[in-house]
């Protein structure tokens, strides 16, 4: 190239496939000003020792390539570029390039504004010879190895607009000198181990839009200096933290801020009712803090907000209704507070997979699929007199499991007298009225082959129409000649007729009975979902492959996320840790809104709590089955059952 074309100026070639060496002819060109080769797959060394005479060299860039062999020295070729005095550009990220950085950086072109050397692998310490690139306006360490503390002087260039220095192992404090920096607009930090405190000094950087702190070691309060920055415009992160102390209220100042994330410290107090005022907020984070009191009304104006996560606090008060007349809002968790008194049914509140609700217990209202008790309209007495909470809430439960077990003793004496008639275990208005074995084979025309759902290890799945109100369920008829399959059905009700949660598959009502020949016959009702199991979905049939059945990334991070929250609940949240010991593709159903639902509690396990540890939990029962394939390997050499078999 350089033989052939010794008068060219520009080169550039960025975002194709080219591959091999840089050519060393190029070295012929010395009028090359601009060399732009980024996003290829060019390979080894640059030689520097030729290109060095290029001294009209204005940018060189290689960035997203393959350079470097990721060993010491691989940047020595720094020093030959002293002579390139009018080098203004030099990227170098996303290569293979390893050692340290060189000392000589220090003696390199002044006039340098650029220097990308991210995502490499640099480790060791910055030099501070990086002080006397005065003319530096972007410098780019990021998703590297290195290390230490950062050097003050880098607070002394003057023209600094970007810098990165995230996912590193810095450590040490922030540096107070980089609020000289007045023309910084973005500064990244994130994913080191920085400590001591946040300076107050980053007041001082008037021009700053974009500020990220988070997942370091830093203490203290938050400077009010910094939380009130006006100019920031696209984000403040120092989430995950160790900050303490209130939100202070000069939050209010960020007026045209798009995300705020404060999550993951230790912050105490009110939400502040100042921010109300951050008129251009879109995403707010608050989450895992001490916070306490009640969602400010001020935050009503905040027309544009599309996520607010105030989960894991101690905030209490009832929900307030104008959340529902958010337009934007498309995210709201509240989830693992003390919120009291009735849902909302507005708004975001109308689409049960937007919002989270768990850990609220004195919630009540809201649209069914919430499966939160009903509002009283009566007051509550006084509890003066009556029996205190700790003793009467035993005894409650006490006789609520007696009468419970001696229902269920009755009604499976009845049912020897009755054929048609079923024994049905309820969950208070939660399970409704039970049906008969004719019924059901009305309700699906006589278990008729084209109603027939899927099969698995313990009976069939049909599709159908109960005759009393037309309500499309699935009913899962047993096979009590396989063995397990009784105790699968009395597994599954055991475990179902006590917890709700909107990823867990409901059950309608339960039929134990006679079948026209005098067997026993036992079925679950449960409810019908639309779209089938994930398992036809991920591997459809030889005779579904005509219908595309196509899950983009979002849809299988939220069926993750479900399928995450059902368990959650199981292990953490039910008054008796429920292991499911069968969780795989078939059991997660999809309804309409391709929200998924956890089923098939035939193997599930309660769990007696025999330390502090969940992952050494006992169970009450042993023998445990499962499916091939998605048995935990842990289970097979003797472990326990486990919540983290589960997982």
């Amino acid at each position: 190239m350089g033989i052939t074309l010794p008068n060219l100026e520009v080169f550039a070639g960025g975002v194709n496939k080219f591959t091999g060496t840089v050519p060393l002819s190029l070295s012929n060109a010395s009028r090359l000003q601009v060399l732009d080769f980024p996003e290829n797959g060019l390979t080894r060394a640059i030689p520097a020792e030729n290109l060095a005479t290029l001294q009209s060299l204005v940018r060189l860039n290689f960035d997203q390539n393959r350079l470097g062999s990721g060993k010491t020295g691989d940047l020595n070729f720094l020093s030959f570029l002293v002579n390139c005095t009018s080098l203004e550009v030099l990227g170098l990220k996303g290569n293979h390039f390893g050692g340290e950085l060189p000392a000589s950086i220090a003696n390199l072109f002044t006039q340098l504004k650029k220097l990308t050397l991210g995502t490499n692998l640099i480790h060791g310490s910055i030099p501070n010879g990086i002080g006397n690139l005065i003319n530096l306006i972007s410098l780019g360490l990021e998703g590297n190895y290195l290390g230490g503390s950062v050097p003050d002087v880098i607070g002394k260039l003057p023209k600094f607009q970007g810098l990165w220095l995230n996912v590193n192992q810095f450590s040490g404090p922030v540096p107070s000198s980089l609020g000289n920096l007045t023309s910084l607009t973005r500064l990244f930090m994130e994913e080191n181990k920085f400590g001591g405190s946040i300076p107050p000094s980053f007041g001082n950087c008037k021009n700053l839009q974009i500020h990220n702190l988070s997942s370091n070691n830093l203490n203290g309060t938050i400077p009010k200096e910094v939380i009130g920055l006006s100019s920031l415009s696209i984000s403040l992160s120092i989430s995950n933290n160790f900050l303490t102390g209130s939100l202070p209220s000069e939050v209010g100042d960020l007026k045209n801020i798009g995300e705020l994330d404060i999550s993951g410290n230790k912050l105490s107090g009110e939400i502040p009712g100042t921010l109300g005022s951050c008129n251009s907020l879109e995403r707010l984070h608050l989450q895992g803090n001490k916070l306490e009191g009640s969602i400010p009304l001020t935050l009503e104006k905040l027309r544009g907000l599309e996520e607010i996560d105030i989960s894991r606090n101690n905030l209490s008060g009832k929900i307030p209704k104008f959340l529902g007349n958010l337009g934007s809002l498309k995210h709201l968790n509240i989830s693992h507070n003390n919120f009291e008194g009735e849902l909302p049914r507005e708004g975001i509140f109308s689409n049960a997979s937007g919002v989270s609700i768990l850990g609220n217990n004195r919630l009540c209202g809201g649209i069914p699929e919430f499966l939160l008790p009903a509002c009283s309209s009566k007051k509550r007495h006084s509890p003066r007199g009556l029996l205190a909470p700790k003793v009467f809430n035993p005894i409650t439960c006490t006789l609520a499991f007696l009468i419970a077990l001696s229902c269920s003793f009755a009604a499976c004496s009845y049912v020897k007298k009755s054929r048609d008639r079923p024994v049905t275990w309820h969950s208070y208005m939660d399970w409704k009225s039970g049906v008969s074995y004719s019924q059901l084979v009305q309700a699906t025309d006589g278990f008729s082959v084209d109603n027939l759902i899927g099969s698995g290890s313990f009976g069939s799945v049909y599709k159908g129409v109960l005759p009393n109100d037309g309500t499309v369920v699935a009913v899962k008829v047993l096979n009590l000649q396989q063995e397990g399959a009784s105790k699968s059905f009395i597994g599954e009700c055991k475990a179902l007729r006590s917890i709700r949660h909107r990823n867990l598959l409901k059950i309608v009502t339960v039929c134990s009975s006679i079948d026209n020949q005098g067997n026993d016959f036992k079925s679950l009702v449960l409810e019908f979902m639309e779209n089938g199991s994930l398992d036809h979905w991920l591997h459809p049939r030889d005779d579904e492959k005509s219908q595309p059945k196509r899950l983009s990334l979002i849809q299988r991070l939220n069926i993750a996320i479900d399928v995450a929250s059902a368990l959650d609940y199981l292990h953490h949240h039910c008054e008796t840790a429920i292991v499911h010991c069968d969780l795989k593709p078939s059991n997660v159903i999809l309804d309409e809104d391709m929200v998924a639902h956890v089923g098939d509690f035939g193997l599930a396990r309660f769990l007696l709590q025999a330390s502090n540890d969940p992952t050494k939990i006992q169970t009450m029962l042993v023998g445990l089955k499962g499916s091939i394939g998605y048995i935990p390997p842990e289970y097979g050499m003797g472990s326990q059952v486990s919540i983290m078999g589960d997982i």
